[in-house]
């Protein structure tokens, strides 16, 4: 029989020369590892990390201590462009396995694409503006933004966290599990109160991405598993906030727009447990850039705010384009944002993998 590491591999040589999804795959030692690995808690289960940095992670150290394998690492945006919604593989450009005009989405472009791919069924990322959750909408997978200093993060400015990109939020949660001291799974009972906000106020989002996050919440309600809330959800457009912090220069003026915004989400988890945004504004763009639009509208604010933040598959829009749905929980409340990611994931359309 064919171990799982075994048949990952085979599968990366066989189709990743087309999607460019790694930079660096380790045939001998991950088969050196998956020896070593069988009888720990993930038996071998074989992943990927992010960037040739990604081994040295602490998430990935917590998973290959459980038993996880890491195959490779994959690709993130290279040199010469200031928009990190690409990357750049050991065979080329990275390009989404839906769309090979199009964009993955970034950085954590290769790991999206390595699980929509099934190449493996879990990567690591880390997630400073949107990182994980954008590819995973793009490439139609789950991907977690965990809660801010939950998992310690390189990221001097605060607004990277660690996160996980799988076939699966159920998958996300048990590798999760393994990486967090003292986790609790905490199922969802359903229906879950939600309020869902096309825009926070303040974006321009496409008609068929609002279209598809629109349906895949009508059908959430209608299953019986999201119960709307009324009210809203609106927030100051955070762009100038989020680009003073990167920079390490806020202003009075930008911290302000901090502040009013991060009072805004602290009334609004104060009463509703969950927020249900599009993660983005627009659909995969092509590889020559995102033009003028931001990727980023709908999910940096919860960077700057550190509150935890997921992608599912919502669905496709008219073009072939995988668009997903986020869900928002309150700071700290990442075991009951995966339990209701896996309660909605049961209702939502689920994407094969390609190849």
């Amino acid at each position: 029989m064919t171990s799982a590491v075994a048949a990952a591999l085979a599968r990366i040589d066989r189709i990743d020369p087309d999607l460019c999804a790694f930079a660096e795959v380790w045939h001998e030692e991950a088969r050196e590892r998956e020896a070593d690995a069988s009888r720990l808690p993930l038996a071998g289960m074989p992943f990927a990390v992010k960037g040739s940095a990604g081994i040295r992670s602490y998430t990935a150290r917590r998973l290959i201590a459980a038993g996880g394998v890491p195959v490779g690492a994959t690709s993130v945006p290279g040199p010469g462009t200031r928009w990190q919604t690409w990357g750049q593989g050991a065979h080329g450009r990275t390009v989404n396995p839906w769309r090979p005009d199009r964009t993955p989405g970034g950085s954590s472009a290769g790991s999206a694409v390595a699980v929509a791919a099934g190449m493996v069924e879990l990567a690591t990322g880390s997630d400073g503006a949107g990182s994980v959750r954008i590819p995973a909408a793009w490439c139609g997978v789950f991907g977690l933004k965990t809660t801010t200093g939950l998992l310690p993060s390189p990221d001097r400015t605060g607004l990277a966290s660690p996160g996980l990109l799988a076939s699966s939020a159920a998958l996300a949660e048990l590798c999760l599990s393994h990486v967090l001291d003292g986790y609790v799974p905490r199922p969802a009972r359903l229906p879950v109160p939600a309020v869902y906000s096309p825009d926070l106020g303040f974006a321009r989002v496409d008609p068929d991405v609002a279209e598809v996050t629109r349906t895949a919440v009508g059908g959430l309600v209608e299953a019986g598993a999201v119960r709307l809330m009324p009210g809203s959800c609106e927030l100051l457009d955070p762009v100038e906030a989020w680009l003073a912090v990167r920079a390490g220069a806020p202003t009075p003026a930008t911290e302000r727009l901090r502040t009013a915004n991060d009072r805004t989400l602290d009334a609004f988890f104060s009463r509703t447990p969950l927020l249900l945004t599009p993660v983005t504004p627009n659909r995969p763009h092509g590889h020559e850039g995102p033009g003028d639009v931001y990727s980023t509208a709908l999910t940096w604010a919860f960077n700057l705010s550190g509150h935890p933040a997921a992608s599912l598959p919502a669905g496709f829009t008219p073009d072939g384009c995988p668009a997903g749905l986020q869900l928002v929980a309150g700071r700290g409340r990442d075991a009951e944002l995966l339990g209701t990611a896996r309660a909605l994931e049961r209702h939502l359309p689920r994407s094969q993998p390609i190849g």
